[in-house]
């Protein structure tokens, strides 16, 4: 049977079709309405649901079930989404009002746990048993897997990386708390420290300091230590065999993971360190793991 799934941004909502091999067979995008409520949310879903399914010529009951991938903290067996502000939605039962429209059993997952899960199956975390995804954009989002298996948290409120405390006291965080490792490690960060010099994006420092500009690379260094002194606590504390890296500012490669795999190395308590790779899902890692929760 196949799988449907989608993953909910709060710029875009995309969707696709999942086969047997986990592979995503078909695929489509709508932009996020945002400001116009949950009804709003699902029309489009429906609507994006109907055209990728006619366009692939699959018939509805050739789909086992619809997972739905969103940016921040669900009740998986509830179908309920307590918090994404990004969405607008707070204790929205979105499982219940999909289904209603679907005719399909729809799971929720947290959208850096769907990522961790296709990288897990998929890409750059397959065949490890103990392993951690770290997604970097606006903020610091990731996923464990432990024993071969998604690990949703001990009593099931998932996991928010993002939200470890770097520095006690530290810069402030859009959660309320001060010095979350978001505000040290995101492309937020790099943005907001670069536009000091006239760097406006995380991209363009990252640009400027391999150019050799004065000011990023001494940005890019910083970061560096705390991203290392970040990632250092995770292995000190899980000793995973891969820890994989995704988001826009992995996209600097190897410029970004020698100097971060040497910093790490010197920080880890461990004599020897696990992999830190790049993440190789790609962009869909959210549609694929979204359908991969469904049973």
């Amino acid at each position: 049977m196949l799988r449907f799934g989608y993953d909910i941004g709060g710029t875009n909502i995309a969707a696709g079709i999942i086969d047997e091999n986990n592979c995503l067979i078909a695929k489509d995008s709508v932009k996020f309405p945002r400001g116009e409520g949950s009804e709003a949310v699902i029309a489009d879903c429906a609507g994006l649901y109907k055209a990728i399914l006619d366009r692939a010529g699959v018939a509805a009951d050739e789909i086992a079930g619809v997972g739905v991938a969103v940016p921040g903290s669900v009740n998986p067996e509830a179908g309920l989404v307590i918090d994404a502000h990004n969405l607008g939605f707070h204790h929205t039962p979105l499982a219940t009002l999909l289904e209603a429209v679907l005719f399909k059993p729809v799971r929720l997952v947290n959208d850096a746990d769907a990522a961790t899960l296709a990288e897990h199956r998929i890409g750059a975390l397959k065949g490890t048993r103990t392993a951690m995804m770290i997604t970097i954009g606006t903020g610091i989002g990731g996923g464990l897997i432990i024993n071969g298996t998604l690990f949703g948290g001990g009593r099931g409120n998932g996991t928010e990386p993002g939200h470890m405390v770097l520095c006690n006291g530290g810069r402030h965080c859009t959660c309320g708390i001060d010095g979350c490792a978001e505000t040290y490690c995101s492309a937020t960060r790099l943005a907001k420290d670069g536009a000091s010099f006239g760097k406006a994006t995380a991209k363009e420092v990252i640009e400027a300091a391999k150019q050799g500009n004065a000011d990023a690379l001494e940005l890019f260094k910083a970061y560096i230590d705390d991203f290392g002194s970040y990632i250092a606590s995770i292995i000190n504390l899980l000793d995973p065999e891969r820890i994989a890296i995704g988001g826009g500012v992995s996209g600097a490669g190897d410029f970004l993971l020698k100097p971060l795999r040497a910093d790490v190395a010197r920080k880890c308590f461990f004599e020897t360190c696990p992999e830190i790779v790049v993440a190789s899902a790609g962009n869909d890692a959210g549609i694929i793991g979204a359908g991969l929760i469904v049973s």
